[in-house]
């Protein structure tokens, strides 16, 4: 997998997290347990540090930023879905972030919450726990989402980091 060291700041990987092998980390990147990062997602802490929690998953060609106030801290059973782009933000437990989805600097999304697909969560927006966020830029949608509803698509990724951890294999 491709780790990258910026001088003496190195991605820290839980033993058993998964990382594509075409998935890229850079810096100061904190992989919890049982979370994956799959292909072409980069993952650069350059400037601050980006945390990932616990069985959390960022999907194919996904880009998770920081800036050099503001870390990207990701809490645990999170979704991040495809072509999504998180900088400077702070994503609570149990979110499903949409596919090709954007939240930006100093932006909080509350546990148990979905960032629908496409959407753009501005600068300083806070989404509440247990909403939905949606279109550009996103509305919020409060109190919608039942509790651990989220939970299903994080168990998912789990299994299929496990599979891919035993079976992937490349074919050239």
């Amino acid at each position: 997998m491709p780790l990258y060291a910026i001088g003496d700041i190195v991605p820290e990987v839980h033993p058993t997290a998964y990382v594509h092998p075409e998935a890229v980390l850079i810096g100061a990147v904190v992989l919890g347990p049982e979370s994956s990062v799959w292909p072409h997602a980069v993952i650069r802490a350059d400037e601050n540090q980006i945390v990932i929690g616990a069985r959390s998953s960022v999907q194919d060609n996904a880009v998770l930023h920081c800036t050099a106030d503001l870390p990207t801290i990701v809490g645990d059973d999170v979704t991040l879905g495809h072509l999504c782009h998180l900088e400077g933000c702070t994503i609570e437990d149990q979110v499903v972030v949409g596919v090709g989805s954007v939240v930006l600097h100093e932006a909080l999304v509350g546990r148990g919450s979905i960032v629908g697909a496409n959407a753009v969560v501005r600068n300083g927006q806070v989404v509440p726990p247990l909403s939905m966020a949606l279109g550009v830029p996103a509305t919020v949608r409060e109190g919608v989402m039942a509790e651990g509803a989220n939970l299903e698509n994080a168990e998912v990724y789990v299994e299929r980091a496990r599979l891919f951890a035993s079976v992937l294999r490349r074919l050239d």
